[in-house]
């Protein structure tokens, strides 16, 4: 994908993160594209739905599987505002998503290059090529806010 591309699909991941947000939800949010069409899209919605799968990353592999109507996804490439969890690594490759374009590092829990790097271990039976794309200073600013917030609001 191009740069400009690239900006485009993670703005509108960013738009899903920040209605995240304002559901009370952590604002993480992710698009899935299959030959340059959105095809599926998520927000963080493990609260609201009571659901602890419920990450933007597989709520866009839900809705692409459904629209598609298939769980294999290739040739798919799939943006989210922040680096993805041990879980949603695992939802890439069993997807069989080809591409993944973060925005922010997730320091704590992120499998892709932070604490882990199981994109790049050789046991899978499925390789995701994975690189850090734009608005991460956005998309960890939100999250920053979000924090500080929901902090400031139990003190």
């Amino acid at each position: 994908m191009s740069a400009t591309t690239d900006r485009e699909f993670m703005s509108r991941a960013l738009a899903l993160a920040e209605a995240a947000a304002a559901a009370g939800e952590v604002p993480i949010g992710a698009v899935l594209v299959s030959a340059g069409e959105i095809v599926g899209e998520g927000a963080n919605s493990v609260i609201g739905s009571r659901d602890p799968t419920a990450h933007a990353e597989v709520n866009a592999l839900r809705a692409a599987g459904a629209r598609l109507d298939n769980y294999r996804l290739p040739g798919s490439v799939l943006y989210v505002t922040l680096e993805p969890c041990t879980m949603c690594v695992g939802a890439l490759v069993h997807a069989r998503v080809a591409e993944l374009v973060f925005a922010a590092l997730e320091p704590r829990a992120g499998a892709v290059c932070s604490t882990a790097r199981l994109l790049d271990a050789g046991h899978y039976n499925h390789r995701v090529r994975w690189r850090q794309g734009p608005l991460g200073e956005d998309s960890g600013e939100l999250l920053r806010s979000f924090f500080r917030a929901r902090r400031a609001s139990r003190a």
